[in-house]
């Protein structure tokens, strides 16, 4: 299959990591012509990686051959510090690159943001409901969509903005929250807390960065979608799908009740502050786990369809990471 743009060149910014080295492979694949921004040189395309700091606009000159910018750039870990990276690299990087959108006359940008923006929000929030968001990496990420919203707005009819909210992405190679609860599972040591009617809308990484090459093709204009794999599983399915393919058993194990999981979680607070050491468990991290994730998405509207199920993701992700030995490749750190 041929890419209808490769005649464009695009710049991944922040394409060494998780999804940008799945998107680069996806585009080297197409026989688009690409380059990769980011501060760290990754392992595949290193041939193709310019190394810079995208808060930084000597660095950015790097850019003035670029058509497309695909910015997947941020600081999101919930243990960041100090605080004021977020907003360093989030929205000053935001500032910067549009800076050098209009300086080397660049009309495509799509950026990655995040369902973080609304925060606890009700269950089937679409892409116009409320941001609402309860830490720094949310707060910054709607921050940052402002600012390219007043680039777009500049010159909405030749400047095409698209921005993409993923939900929580998942997928192999990668070592963020959904691979802790599966490693959790495993291990055998997991324990349910509450009655797990809780949604979580979860987003594959092989359908996240096809809907971002997809949408590389959008007509000028701003452009909007969260993203996330449908249907959604509630955490009872999600783990007795992930111990039925691991073990077997089609249930979830050993269950308590939500208000020991909380309590576990504020005292891990208390450790870590005194120890000042990460621990694994936190309040916020039991309560993003006991809460409703559930978000609903325009994207079918597009005509995009998934190229792979949520379940198939499931089960290559678990197949890849549990039952194989894969041991030699590459992860990447993420929340």
């Amino acid at each position: 299959m041929k890419s209808i743009y490769s005649k464009d060149n695009i710049a991944v910014v922040g394409g060494s990591g998780f999804v940008g080295t799945r998107l680069c492979s996806r585009l080297s694949e197409l026989g688009s012509a690409f380059s990769i921004f980011d501060l760290v040189e990754g392992d595949r395309f290193s041939h193709k990686t310019i190394q810079g700091d995208v808060c930084n606009s000597q660095d950015l000159k790097a850019l003035a051959n670029a058509d497309i910018l695909i910015n997947l750039a941020a600081v999101h870990r919930d243990d960041v510090w100090p605080i004021s990276l977020y907003d360093d690299v989030n929205v000053g990087g935001a500032k910067s690159l549009c800076d050098a959108a209009r300086l080397y006359d660049i009309s495509t940008i799509v950026f990655t943001s995040t369902v973080a923006i609304y925060g606890f929000a009700p269950a089937d929030t679409d892409e116009m409901g409320e941001p609402n968001y309860f830490n720094d990496y949310g707060r910054t990420k709607y921050l940052a969509e402002q600012v390219y919203k007043e680039w777009q707005a500049e010159d909405p009819d030749n400047r095409t903005l698209v921005i993409v909210r993923p939900t929580v992405i998942f997928g192999e190679g990668n070592r963020g929250n959904v691979y802790n609860l599966l490693k959790q599972i495993v291990s055998r040591r997991f324990v349910m807390f509450g009655n797990g009617k809780n949604r979580k809308s979860m987003a594959y990484v092989e359908n996240v960065i096809s809907f971002i090459d997809y949408s590389l093709s959008f007509k000028p204009g701003l452009h909007i979608y969260n993203y996330i794999d449908k249907p959604d599983f509630d955490m009872n399915a999600l783990i007795s799908e992930t111990r039925k393919t691991l073990f077997g058993e089609y249930n979830v194990g050993v269950r308590l009740p939500a208000f020991l999981g909380m309590a576990i979680g504020y005292c891990a607070d208390f450790v870590a502050k005194v120890t000042r050491k990460t621990l694994p468990v936190s309040s916020i991290r039991v309560k993003k786990f006991m809460g409703t994730t559930q978000f609903a998405s325009s994207v079918s509207d597009t005509g995009f369809v998934p190229p792979v199920s949520l379940e198939e993701g499931l089960a290559r992700t678990l197949r890849y990471e549990f039952m194989e030995d894969n041991s030699d490749k590459r992860t990447f750190e993420t929340e």
